[in-house]
């Protein structure tokens, strides 16, 4: 918002208006080191394959790799990655102190059709030269994914961003996630309002009520990430593009009893309306989009 070309009111003058420090705009942000971004490859595919471990632990399993590293520097990192353990414990994802939490609405509940029940969770997605947030939203019955988006930043924007294009889709009945800053955000939750969505957020201690989205992150490291080096977010996007697209229209799903997603989404989705005359029209199957790269 800074014009360093306005001759009229000086840098110093501009950002007194703008309430900040004039030092800010010199600042260059520095690269994270080869070594750094190891380290963390490491700790997200110990993570994929063990979510319960905390600190001490992925601490202990890296020092058994040979890293010479304390558990302040992988909390720190855990704290970047947006990682936490899953198991029974006070807290949940870090919340916002002021954000509005929303009570847990599956208890007992039989997901038996589409739309019933939607979930959206966030991981830690590498590139080869830094790293990217990417945010998936499901639909629990058929394993369908509606939306996705990546960020470089663990704000709320990409996250609407991929709620935005879910609801281009359908409408949930349901939808859940934890207590997360970007789901408790006023953004997020007053357009699932909008479009008149019951909310669900995880309760203190209960570990597997985002059990799809895990195993869905799972699925996408070892099939697709884990497999590439994405040069940069331009990569990651047509990367993730492609296997989702995958994913959702050609993988067939064990659970599912090797159906693929889109057939039993499509094909239970339109058995709701009273007649084919009232199904809408298909007009998108995935997308994504990046804010702030």
């Amino acid at each position: 918002m800074v014009d360093h070309s306005y001759d009229n009111i000086g840098i110093r003058r501009q950002c007194e208006l703008l309430g900040v420090n004039r030092s800010s705009l010199y600042y260059q942000p520095q690269p994270v080191s080869v070594q750094t971004l190891d380290i963390m490859d490491r700790i997200d595919r110990h993570y994929t394959e063990t979510p319960f471990y905390g600190v001490e632990r992925m601490t202990a399993q890296l020092q058994r790799d040979g890293l010479i590293i304390g558990h302040n520097r992988v909390r720190r990192l855990m704290r970047l990655m947006g990682l936490m353990a899953v198991y029974p414990k006070p807290n949940g994802s870090k919340r916002h102190p002021e954000h509005k939490i929303y009570p847990y609405m599956l208890r007992d509940v039989v997901v038996e059709r589409v739309n019933q029940v939607w979930s959206a969770d966030i991981t830690y997605i590498r590139l080869m030269v830094g790293f990217v947030y990417l945010v998936a939203i499901m639909d629990w019955f058929s394993r369908y994914v509606l939306g996705w988006s990546l960020s470089n930043t663990l704000d709320s924007l990409f996250c609407v961003d991929a709620l935005e294009r879910a609801l281009l889709i359908a409408t949930p009945e349901i939808f859940n996630t934890d207590q997360g800053s970007q789901f408790t955000s006023c953004d997020f939750t007053s357009r699932l309002q909008k479009a008149g969505v019951a909310i669900s957020m995880d309760g203190r201690g209960r570990v597997f009520d985002n059990i799809f989205s895990e195993r869905l992150w799972r699925t996408v490291k070892y099939e697709e990430v884990y497999l590439n080096e994405y040069r940069d977010a331009r990569d990651a996007i047509d990367g993730l593009g492609g296997y989702f697209d995958f994913y959702n229209n050609r993988r067939l799903h064990q659970s599912l009893t090797y159906r693929i997603p889109a057939e039993v989404y499509f094909e239970n989705r339109f058995r709701c309306f009273a007649s084919p005359r009232e199904a809408p029209e298909e007009k998108v199957l995935w997308n994504a989009t990046v804010i702030t790269l």
